[in-house]
């Protein structure tokens, strides 16, 4: 039974818009799409050339060591997550989703400044490493907030049955920049030779990534704000902790076993068949491209799913669970008969199955927020949920693997979290909001 009640507040006063022909709800969804997809882009070139930055940022005896610290430079990102879900969170209730949104790319692109531009370790010692750090920490402030402000505004604009496609976008975005990192990494892989890649190769990924930035800035430029709070509103951090506060709790559990998988399944799995399977890194990066696809697709039927389903938990559930019961199954197979297709098959089948029940999720935590602590809330839980499990799972599971030798660590850890988010889930009291 549920213990808790997640009846909530009636929505603060809202002005939305309800953009009509298909250029502006392109334009919605891309404006607002596009600023997570940039920083999924450049986690996902960072996931992929992990090794390679650990050889080159932090140098050490062991192999394992230097991967060890260069996913944790990429986990560390995920520590400023939660800061910049309170800041940016807050403004976007109080000063609105537009503004927000245009704050949090303009902090991406000065993170990925610091990640392009990084001297190595041979070239200025640990300043370099430090600078690299920046970048990840700015990176991961900036998208502490965005996930919030943007997805509200992907679900308030526009008409009501079909929030569910557009919020789908938020998830289906990350999709396409796993894709696209995985092709750019496979790419230089095949075309430069180990020295070219190591010297300067490395660096152009991120770049590419910077070209993205001015279209997004201008496109949310032209957006129409969907959230004016009113003038004498309490704080919303406040309210949101004062009132939400369980339902924060039980939302930052709900959203553990999608973001470890998310975070093993498509950014770690390259790694994991280049040191754990022994594969070539070249092949090992495919299961980006086919984990990026999958995401996409399966993010779309999902938000589908999500405008049509009278209740949408139980989606939720049987996704999670499905997972709970297959995960050891396919890494079991995948060290007992390690190949290329192999790997990529059973990637794709976790991915879809995981994604099934993410936008239906997404909304069911947004759905039990009012809307004038809607981003609030949402950057936090999705920003706690993200840097406690998410952030930290490739430095755990690599850590698991390192010291007791079981290539099924990864598999272990994902049936653990799921068994976290499926009781959360199933504590969750759904409410539907008009």
């Amino acid at each position: 039974m549920n213990d808790v009640t997640l009846s909530s507040a009636d929505d603060a006063p809202v002005r939305q818009s309800h953009p009509q022909t298909r250029a502006s709800q392109v334009r919605l969804i891309a404006a607002c799409s596009i600023g997570n997809a940039l920083e999924m882009y450049d986690f996902t070139v960072y996931s992929f050339f992990a090794l390679l930055i650990g050889h080159l940022f932090f140098p050490s005896d062991s192999p394992f060591g230097s991967l060890l610290l260069a996913v944790a430079t990429f986990g560390i990102g995920f520590v400023m997550r939660p800061l910049g879900g309170l800041v940016i969170g807050s403004y976007a209730d109080r000063r609105g989703r537009k503004a927000a949104m245009t704050l949090t790319i303009a902090l991406m692109v000065g993170g990925t400044l610091c990640i392009a531009f990084a001297p190595t370790y041979a070239q200025a010692g640990v300043w370099g490493s430090l600078v690299l750090l920046a970048g990840r920490l700015l990176q991961g402030f900036s998208l502490g907030g965005e996930i919030g402000a943007s997805t509200s505004m992907l679900m308030e604009a526009g008409a009501v049955n079909r929030r569910g496609f557009r919020v789908s976008w938020q998830l289906g975005s990350q999709g396409i920049s796993a894709l696209l990192g995985a092709l750019t990494g496979a790419a230089l892989y095949a075309t430069l030779t180990p020295t070219s890649l190591e010297s300067w190769g490395w660096r152009l990924p991120f770049l590419g990534g910077l070209a993205i930035a001015p279209v997004g800035l201008y496109i949310r430029s032209k957006l129409d704000e969907t959230h004016h709070a009113e003038p004498d509103a309490a704080s919303p951090l406040g309210t949101l902790m004062r009132e939400h506060g369980a339902k924060v709790g039980l939302g930052i559990l709900a959203v553990t076993a999608g973001t470890v998988g998310m975070y093993l399944v498509v950014f770690f799995m390259p790694t994991y068949m280049i040191r754990v399977l022994k594969m070539p890194p070249s092949l090992s990066l495919l299961s980006g491209c086919a984990t990026g696809v999958t995401m996409l697709i399966a993010s779309l039927v999902s938000g589908r799913l999500a405008d049509r389903l009278t209740r949408r938990k139980p989606l939720v559930m049987a996704s999670v669970l499905f997972n709970i019961v297959t995960v050891i199954p396919a890494f079991w197979l995948m060290t007992r008969f390690p190949s290329v297709p192999l790997v990529l098959l059973l990637s794709v089948v976790m991915t879809a199955c995981a994604n099934l029940g993410s936008t239906p999720m997404l909304l069911v935590l947004m759905e039990m927020l009012p809307a004038s602590v809607r981003a609030s809330g949402l950057s936090v839980i999705y920003s706690v949920g993200v840097t406690v499990f998410g952030g930290s799972s490739q430095f755990i599971v690599t850590w698991l693997i390192a010291k007791t030798g079981n290539p099924l660590s990864p598999a272990l850890y994902m049936v653990a979290c799921g068994c976290v988010t499926l009781f959360a889930v199933w504590r969750i009291r759904e409410r539907r909001v008009a």
